[in-house]
């Protein structure tokens, strides 16, 4: 299979690891991958700020550059929610829109729902706490939400489990928003870090050693408040880790 790799600003810009190492997994797993340099941001922070006029032209230039791929892969839910959930005030309608969202895949769930991966390679002997960012869990569907009634699953959950030596350490809080938010962060400076504050000690109670996300967003945001206070915590997007599992 071949698929186009549209990686997120913030990614390309200050964690280009987890870019780098979604290439290595996807190439491990027979998938060509493509970076059409042409790419540019995908309009979310404008479009979170109300900027309709600026998301647009963005919005018209990602179809642009995408729409030709049987398959776009992103190492973000949120950057990924966009394009399938945010879009259609922009682009409903248009020539190959609806081809687009059907084919545009965030990371973990290409692997799981495309690619058919049970069991994942290689192996990771560390103990792991998994943060559920909110655009992967409630508006893709990586898992289900703990107010939910319907049995629950998680993709990136199982295909971190079947790493082999891996402990995935369970938290009492599985699937509680970071604080982030984009603009929320500066917008609500003071409750973004009490949010992030009560994540970091969740996962340290949980005896986490590495803490592991589909967003490099809310790992951004967690490793800066985790240095302020000097916790020995790491920080690594699910790219790096299953990356970093293989032989």
């Amino acid at each position: 299979m071949r698929a186009a790799l549209f990686v997120p600003c913030y990614v390309d810009q200050l964690w280009p690891a987890a870019a780098l190492s979604a290439v290595r997994v996807l190439e491990a797993h027979g998938v060509e991958v493509v970076f059409p340099e042409e790419q540019t941001c995908c309009g979310q922070p404008m479009a979170n700020a109300g900027l309709a006029s600026a998301t647009e032209p963005l919005a018209r230039r990602f179809l642009e550059v995408f729409g030709g791929f049987d398959a776009v892969v992103c190492p973000s839910g949120s950057c990924t929610s966009m394009v399938r959930n945010h879009y259609d005030p922009f682009l409903a309608g248009a020539p190959g829109f609806d081809r687009l969202k059907a084919r545009t895949w965030e990371l973990c769930e290409f692997l799981v729902d495309v690619l058919g991966v049970k069991q994942a390679r290689g192996r990771y002997p560390r103990k792991v706490a998994l943060h559920q960012s909110c655009h992967g869990l409630r508006e893709l569907g990586l898992g289900v939400a703990s107010e939910s009634l319907r049995p629950k699953w998680n993709k990136v959950d199982a295909l971190l489990r079947s790493l082999e030596g891996i402990e995935l350490v369970p938290l009492a809080r599985p699937d509680e928003c970071c604080g982030f938010g984009g603009t929320f962060a500066v917008a609500e400076e003071a409750v973004s870090v009490l949010m992030g504050k009560d994540r970091i000690a969740d996962h340290e109670k949980a005896g986490a050693q590495v803490v592991t996300a589909t967003d490099v967003s809310c790992l951004m945001h967690l490793q800066g408040l985790a240095r302020r206070e000097r916790r020995p915590l790491e920080f690594k997007h699910v790219a790096e880790v299953l990356a970093e599992a293989l032989p």
